[in-house]
């Protein structure tokens, strides 16, 4: 018989940092008691190097262990490349290890503080094919394909090459990680899902999340907003919420009452445009990442419709149990796996340039979305009545004022009746 064993992840991955409880919204220590919980809690909050290779390679010892002893790990998530880490065999160790008491910079970090398109430009001419797939303002990726060249001496499209035709491989990547994985995709309405997170920052706050924001950076990011070093790029400090209230944190004492209420407002706001924006994210990956690529290494996905919550027993839990018991006997489920029609032919890492908003677009998909888009047909207005201006500008100083009328002759020269 086997027992349920939980892996816990979320948005960022920020559960793995100390602190930050109610933002990153970490489960109770009531919920934490009803079954074991794993990966939250245990990185300090200054630690601005932790990565998807430090994260996978903790989970999978984690993974192998419950395994080991006929449990089953249940992976709750959130973050892409994270949850990915996990499924497929993708990721390349070339972190930098620490060597004595000294830690050797991580290449990719030195990268990421150069400029973009010179990172861009410097890949383009060592691993051209992966450079054609990547946005140049891409600056994570970039540097990331830069640091495996680097580090390594091959290039990153040539290491995926070879993960994509190993036995077990697909388009995704590698093999899969571990046989058999089962994905439940919990999914709503799009209109209930809004209100719910909505609702979900109302109730942080009531938690005490300004509070805890406070503390925070009284603690931890006081002294880098006096230095004016702050980032909001690594750890801790991205995950969502935190810059969202900088300017009420940095700014609270200092101004005027009014004020500070306004800057509250404008970081509730931009806190709950921002989750809700997440949350589509989240669920155009599952649409990109497995729904709309099948092949032998993307599992199946099977929906649970969480519109109506007082549903739950008979739409969620009830089929969701069946499923996993059936993957558990090795019986193929009654329920149908979730499929969406794709294009074969169609290319996620085409490369357009588009003149007219100064723009580059990665993807056939994305590219027909951008040339339909109001910012698109916007610019073409303008561009067109620009043109169109500029002709007319054209056509009149191509045109003398005397057009229209006759030209007149020139009078002939007097004559003299007498020669010379």
């Amino acid at each position: 018989m086997f027992h349920f064993r939980l892996i816990y992840f979320s948005g960022h991955c920020c559960l793995v940092y100390e602190g930050l409880d109610i933002i990153t919204n970490k489960v109770s220590a009531q919920e934490q008691r009803l079954c074991q919980h794993h990966m939250i809690s245990f990185v300090d909050p200054l630690v601005t190097d932790y990565t998807v290779v430090d994260f996978r390679n903790k989970a999978t010892a984690l993974i192998e262990d419950i395994f080991a002893r006929d449990k089953i790990p249940i992976i709750v998530g959130g973050t892409n490349y994270y949850i990915e880490s996990l499924l497929w065999k993708v990721l390349l160790d070339t972190k930098s290890q620490e060597t004595g008491t000294e830690k050797v910079i991580d290449r990719k970090i030195e990268l990421e503080k150069e400029d973009s398109h010179t990172l861009h430009k410097r890949l383009s001419h060592v691993d051209p094919e992966m450079a054609a797939k990547l946005h140049p303002h891409d600056k994570r990726k970039v540097a990331r394909s830069l640091q495996v060249f680097e580090e390594t001496g091959i290039s990153h499209s040539e290491f995926l090459h070879h993960q994509h035709t190993e036995e077990g491989g697909g388009p995704l990547g590698g093999p899969l990680k571990f046989p058999n994985p089962c994905i439940l995709w919990l999914h709503a309405d799009q209109t209930v899902l809004d209100e719910r997170l909505d609702k979900r920052v109302d109730d942080m706050l009531a938690a005490g999340l300004l509070e805890e924001l406070r503390d925070f950076h009284r603690r931890y990011n006081q002294k880098k907003v006096a230095e004016n070093s702050q980032e909001y790029q690594r750890g801790i400090f991205q995950s969502i919420g935190f810059k969202e209230f900088h300017e009420y944190l940095t700014t609270e004492g200092k101004c005027t009452s009014e004020t500070s209420n306004q800057l509250l407002k404008k970081g509730i706001e931009a806190l709950k445009q921002v989750t809700k924006r997440y949350a589509r994210k989240q669920n155009r990956w599952v649409k990109n990442r497995f729904l709309s690529r099948p092949g032998p290494s993307v599992p199946p996905v099977y929906g649970l419709e969480v519109s109506d919550a007082s549903k739950w027993e008979e739409s969620v839990l009830k089929p969701a149990l069946e499923i996993v018991q059936s993957f558990i006997q090795g019986h193929k489920p009654a329920a149908t796996p979730i499929k969406i029609l794709y294009n074969e032919a169609e290319n996620k890492r085409s490369y357009h340039m588009c003149d007219i908003c100064d723009r580059i677009i990665i993807g056939d998909r994305e590219w027909a979305a951008h040339v339909k888009s109001k910012s698109h047909l916007h610019q073409l207005k303008k561009r067109r009545k620009l043109d169109s201006d500029a002709a007319t500008t054209i056509e009149s100083q191509s045109i003398s004022p005397e057009h229209g009328k006759e030209p007149k002759e020139k009078e002939a020269p007097e004559q003299n009746d007498q020669e010379p």
